[in-house]
């Protein structure tokens, strides 16, 4: 037996068997319920009909991609399907019957959802022959690449076609492009390696400099129209911050403080920036409308941002394939003071981080803590 991958099974021979996992069950005893597709291995060649899948690819990093500036599509998307189908004009074996487009999705790995549905499809037999605009649409990742294309497509009989590569591994000359294509590949991933670099050293020099390099701004804040590296407060709701850090030294615990911004109807930090069009989602969510919480409460009193001063890169990644986030040590981190405007004194946050540190809970029906309630 030969392991091509995860979920994948296939017996020496001309039989296919392909299984949804792999189990310690030997391979011809898998229970009834699991679901099995037999089909014969077709040799891939120019005097038989296909059904094909056009697989469409941009990453956030090459550009143009969609929904910026109300886009539904990128244009380089757009591109790539029209010249794949003036090409398959040409091909008059090749029938598409799906479309799998992953906009704004890395080439550095093979996580993409459009691209696991597609694989879906060549595994249940509805798809053998996949046409890309060329190579580095289809991955930017050396070693996976180098897998899908020499071994597991001509395994399940799957024709894959590269375009502007001028390589169809249906074709006769085909062994000749298969000694060219490790190095494509690996040019590929080289590629996708000086990208991530300078998008790193780029980051890096921003921070340093105290602009604000952020996915999201936190509540209170909000990007400059006029320089989106640039915070400036958010006048509608700093009130709010400002209140929390009062109530806080007035006694309060987060989980007071939170009842009551309830109570009084105020927004959470998640439906505020709904109510301002933000399609922002959070997976924590349980209830219809997000409500304050002690946590969010907690967050809003130990963040430093809320007295000018910036704290960036406190994570990092070890390189552009491997997406787990690592805590940097706290001297590595990017700190700039005067960033932009404050709307905590540094001073009452000193004295509300000292706070946090002395006291623990109120007495029962109380709304601050007790006078003489310090934690030893």
């Amino acid at each position: 037996m030969i392991l091509i991958k995860k979920g994948w099974t296939f017996p020496l021979g001309s039989v296919i068997m392909i299984v949804d996992k792999i189990s310690g069950t030997p391979p011809f005893q898998f229970s009834d319920e699991k679901r099995k597709v037999w089909r014969f291995m077709l040799k891939l060649t120019l005097d038989r009909d296909y059904k094909a899948a056009i697989y469409l690819r941009l990453s956030k990093e090459d550009g143009d991609f969609a929904f910026q500036g109300g886009k539904q599509e990128s244009d380089s998307i757009s591109n790539q399907r029209l010249l794949i189908l003036e090409y398959l004009k040409k091909c008059p074996e090749i029938t598409v019957i799906r479309e799998y487009c992953d906009d704004g999705y890395s080439g550095a790995n093979f996580e993409r959802p459009q691209f696991r549905m597609m694989m879906e499809a060549v595994k249940a037999g509805e798809i053998d022959c996949i046409v890309v605009k060329d190579l580095s649409r289809f991955g930017r990742e050396y070693i996976d690449s180098g897998n899908y294309l020499q071994k597991i497509f001509p395994t399940l009989g799957v024709r894959f076609i590269a375009i502007n590569d001028g390589y169809d591994n249906a074709r006769p000359d085909s062994g000749a492009n298969d000694l060219v294509l490790p190095f494509k590949n690996l040019i590929n991933d080289s590629y996708c390696r000086d990208i991530s670099i300078k998008v790193r050293t780029n980051l890096d020099a921003k921070r340093r400099s105290g602009q604000f390099v952020g996915s999201r701004v936190v509540y209170g804040y909000m990007r400059d129209p006029e320089n989106k590296n640039h915070l400036i407060v958010d006048r509608d709701v700093a009130p709010i911050v400002q209140d929390i850090f009062k109530w806080k030294l007035e006694g309060m615990s987060p989980a007071q403080i939170a009842d009551r911004l309830n109570r009084s109807g105020v927004l959470s930090p998640i439906e505020y920036k709904k109510s301002k069009g933000s399609k922002q989602r959070t997976v924590f969510q349980t209830k219809p409308q997000a409500l304050w919480s002690a946590v969010a409460i907690y967050r809003i009193l130990k963040n430093e941002i809320y007295t000018g001063t910036l704290l960036q890169g406190k994570t990092t990644t070890p390189n552009h394939k491997v997406k787990k986030t690592m805590l940097k040590d706290k001297s590595e981190w990017s700190r700039t003071e005067n960033a932009h405007e404050a709307i905590i004194s540094s001073a009452q946050f000193d004295l509300v981080q000292e706070i946090m540190q002395t006291d623990t809970r109120s007495p029962s029906g109380a709304n601050g803590v007790h006078l003489f309630w310090r934690r030893r």
